[in-house]
Parts: structure tokens; C-alpha cells; sequence
């Protein structure tokens, strides 16, 4: 299988913006620290130093929680590692008040964007999603696939109603792009210039199931010519050229020209931890090597060489990681339980009627038997 990145590699004075979606070539793939580093680009060293501080604490998160996960702290986790580069680079592009739709693999998008780590281990462990009082504006993570995206195209609409100028991010796999809620939110996108950009991180397997036997397309960002949108790849291991990608994409949206970003990274681990990706996948040879290498050593490796951080300062930023996760984790056992009636505080914002008898009815069940009993 030939990689179309392969022989459709960015050509020299590429710009973000420069879309290939009107012939029936791939898309060209963007990419910065391989080819240019910061030269001829708009990133400064804090940029990059940034970029590298998170995507250490998204990649001791991941570390965390699937050690958690397995000693029965919190339920089943789905691993993000190899993926980080992709999604530091997509939060950093956005602003503030850009709305993000994540899926339920986008834990280091979130992080990024301000979500505290111990939400996020509350919500493995039962709780209400956001149990802080941030204000990030980001929605629930969603775990049935690409029901996000539809959602992504109505904020994006509400946006536009209301002549407000954020724009809305939504993250989904490859799998994602084989249901139909991927065409009908990216049809009415197009349809109705909502301000989003669609960012399917390509990560090479939809649980089992490899890319080549989800589409027959060049590549998932030509899709976007079906929908008069426009498309781009970019190398999803290389978070400054995400970040470029997504910005201009962003800018785009808010302009009423949604964008389908396609990053091209891979999902080193199990597709949760209910899974042994050993009984369908072996190293991937086919894959080139840039794209299965770790982002968290590439970007390392870069910054280290450019001279944007030394040894001690890298130390220091895994030391800040660890103590921030061992705060995450004092903080998320320290939280009160969330009581029985809780279950229904979160459907709608008022109750109804109807929601309010089953609550009422609810609850003296479990006055009467407790909270664990089940009628046989």
C-alpha cells in the first residue's frame, strides 16, 4: 500500500491556505520541523516551547490513566499515545472562544484548551463530565462515533445567527468518516458557510479496521470536494505545522468556509484498553517511518538540536507534569461521590415533568432498598 504523502510531499514556498481540492490529485501534505524548522514561519522559540511543555503533559497523562485504568481506579480508557503532537498543534491554534466537539480519544486537545487533568479522571470514574468550574467552551466528549459532528455544524450555524465570530473545532478518526453523520455535517456546513473545521485525525486503524477498507478515496481531505468545502493533510506528528494548517483553517471558517483538516499521525497503542491490537495489527511496514515514529521524541529531538530548551529544562517540564498529575488524581479521590438523583440533572437544563416523576420514583427505590439494588 503507498502512503499518498509519499509522492504528494509539500512543495517549496507552500503556504497554509493552499487547499488542492478543485482536480482529482490528493491534497499536499503541510509540514514544518522535517523540512524548515522556524524558518519562513510566524512561530517563535515560546511557540515551540509551548508546544512541547503540553505535549509532555498530554503524554504523561496518557501514561497516567491507562496505568489507573488498569489497576481498576477508573474505568476503560481509550489511549491517545502517537497522537500528540496532532491535537497540541490543533489547540493551540484555536482561540478562546472557539468551541471545541471532542471525541472521546481527544483527552490532550482538552488539556491543552484548559481543561484540568482531574476532570478528566473524574469522568473515567463515573462523575459528571466537567465537575470544575472552568469555562472552556467544549462540549462533552462524544463516544458514539461522528454523532459530534452534526452538533459541530448547528454551532457553527448558531454562530453565524447570532453574529457572534467564534468559530467551532471538531475532532473524529478515520472511522468516523464511514457514517452518515460525517456527510450530513459536512454537507450542511458547506450549504450554509458554517464557521468549522472538521479535523479527522487519520490515525491508520478504526479499531481493527485499516484505512484502505474504509474508503477507496486518495485521501480523506479530497472528500471535502463533495461537499464544496475545501481540504488540506497535514503531518499530524509535526504540531507546528498543525498549528499553522488549523489556524488558517480556523481564520477560513470564520469567513463561512468551513475546512476539512486531515492529520496524518498513528495510534501507538490499543484502541482501548478493552482491546489487543497485536490480533490484527503487526508494525504496519507499509506505513513510512515518519508517520509511526513517537511525536513526543521528534519534537524533542527538534528543540534540543534548535537550541529552544536544554536538558534541565526538559527535565523540569516532566517534573511540572508528574506533580501536576499527582494533584489531578489527590484532587479527583477527594471528590464527593455524585449522589443517586444526580443521573437525572443532566439531560436537559430544566427537568420535566415527566424526567421529575421518574426522579421521584427513582429515589425512594433507593430510600427503600439502597442505591445498589436491582429488582430480579
Amino acid at each position: 500500500m503507498t502512503d499518498p504523502t509519499e509522492v504528494s510531499r509539500v512543495t517549496p514556498g507552500f503556504k497554509p491556505g493552499t487547499f488542492i481540492t478543485k482536480d482529482r490529485d490528493p491534497p499536499r501534505m503541510h509540514r514544518l520541523i522535517a523540512e524548515h524548522g522556524l524558518d519562513d514561519t510566524d512561530f517563535t522559540e515560546d511557540d515551540a516551547r509551548a508546544a512541547l511543555r503540553d505535549m509532555i503533559r498530554a503524554r504523561r497523562f496518557d501514561e497516567r490513566a491507562l496505568a489507573l485504568q488498569r489497576r481498576g481506579w477508573m474505568s476503560g480508557y481509550p489511549p491517545f499515545k502517537g497522537q500528540e503532537a496532532s491535537q497540541i498543534g490543533a489547540a493551540h491554534a484555536m482561540r478562546e472562544d472557539d468551541v471545541l466537539l471532542p471525541t472521546y480519544r481527544s483527552n490532550a486537545l482538552q488539556i491543552a484548551r484548559g481543561v484540568p487533568p482531574s476532570d478528566l479522571f473524574l469522568f473515567r470514574r463515573g462523575y459528571a463530565e466537567y465537575e470544575s468550574d472552568h469555562d472552556v467552551p467544549v462540549f462533552p466528549q462524544a463516544v458514539p462515533i461522528a454523532s459530534q459532528i452534526p452538533h459541530a455544524a448547528g454551532v457553527g450555524m448558531a454562530s453565524t445567527y447570532r453574529g457572534d465570530d467564534y468559530a467551532a473545532l471538531v475532532c473524529f478518526g478515520d472511522g468516523a468518516t464511514s457514517e452518515g453523520d460525517f456527510h450530513e455535517g459536512l454537507n450542511f456546513a458547506g450549504v450554509f458557510d458554517a464557521p468549522v473545521v472538521f479535523f479527522c485525525e487519520n490515525n491508520g486503524w478504526a479499531i481493527s479496521l485499516p484505512r484502505d477498507r474504509q474508503t477507496a478515496s486518495d485521501s480523506i481531505a479530497v472528500k471535502a470536494e463533495a461537499y464544496g468545502i475545501e481540504g488540506v493533510q497535514v503531518d499530524g506528528n509535526d504540531p507546528l505545522a498543525v498549528r499553522e494548517v488549523v489556524s488558517d483553517a480556523l481564520e477560513k471558517a470564520r469567513q463561512g468556509k468551513p475546512v476539512l483538516v486531515e492529520s496524518l499521525t498513528y495510534r501507538q497503542g490499543a484502541h482501548t484498553t478493552a482491546d489487543d491490537p497485536t490480533r490484527y495489527r503487526d508494525d504496519d511496514p507499509d506505513l513510512p517511518e515518519w508517520r509511526t515514529a513517537d511525536p513526543l521524541e521528534r519534537f524533542e529531538e527538534f528543540c534540543l538540536d534548535a537550541g529552544i530548551v536544554d536538558e534541565d529544562e526538559l527535565d523540569a517540564m516532566y517534573e511540572d507534569a508528574n506533580e501536576e498529575l499527582r494533584e489531578a488524581k489527590e484532587t479527583a479521590e477527594e471528590t464527593p461521590e455524585p449522589g443517586p438523583d444526580e443521573l437525572f440533572d443532566y439531560v436537559y437544563e430544566d427537568l420535566t415533568p415527566e424526567l421529575a416523576e421518574q426522579r421521584a420514583e427513582h429515589m425512594a427505590h433507593v430510600d427503600e432498598h439502597g442505591p445498589f439494588h436491582i429488582e430480579r
